[in-house]
């Protein structure tokens, strides 16, 4: 009963794992901090608005997210088609991968603000920076990641694994012989024509 519980979260947590990295990567290619304009009622004249220097393209942007979060992404993959030990030693690089990327997202918290600050040309000093949405995204997706990734540590070696019926063929192996009446007219012709008599037996 408990083995088949746990076959049952394959899907749920597989998918949580993929829609939570997929989450981190698009969130971590975006700015995380902006410039947010001040109070300025109590100026006269024109309004002295700080903006961003020129060619600060990536000002507020925490890209190492994005790249761990494609590694979370890639090991989930790999779960997929893999079996055994190598699929578990890949789960926990997965943990590595997914607690990185939330490590990143803690430190970005002031690291992005602080890019921000020093792309700045100030002007009254009012403006302030605030952090974008796409921060918290980041940060509600890397949590999710690691949550997935450690939950398929766990329940690995219970989940289904892909059939053998997947794997690449073995070089030199050839199928066993089936019975003339088993086949079809199609694999007789072919087997006549590649030479092979298609009525006779296993070779004892």
């Amino acid at each position: 009963m408990a083995e088949r519980s746990s076959r049952r979260t394959f899907a749920p947590v597989v998918l949580l794992g993929l829609a939570a990295g997929a989450l981190t990567a698009v969130a971590g290619n975006k700015p995380w901090a902006e410039v947010v304009p001040g109070d300025y009622s109590d100026f006269k004249g024109s309004t002295p608005n700080q903006i961003l220097a020129a060619g600060a393209v990536d000002a507020g942007k925490m890209p190492v997210t994005t790249a761990l979060a494609l590694v979370v992404l890639a090991a989930w993959g790999v779960v997929l088609v893999t079996r055994g030990r190598v699929r578990r030693a890949v789960s926990v690089l997965g943990v590595l991968a997914a607690a990185g990327a939330l490590v990143a997202v803690v430190l970005g918290w002031s690291e992005t603000a602080a890019s921000i600050r020093d792309q700045m040309v100030l002007g009254a000093g009012k403006d302030t920076v605030g952090h974008t949405a796409w921060f918290w995204a980041a940060a509600v997706g890397a949590v999710l990641s690691l949550v997935a990734t450690v939950l398929a540590v766990r329940l690995v070696p219970s989940w289904p694994e892909m059939g053998a019926r997947y794997d690449a063929p073995v070089a030199g192996a050839e199928p066993p012989p089936v019975a003339p009446e088993d086949q079809s007219s199609l694999e007789l012709w072919k087997a006549m024509d590649e030479g092979r008599d298609p009525t006779a037996g296993p070779a004892e």
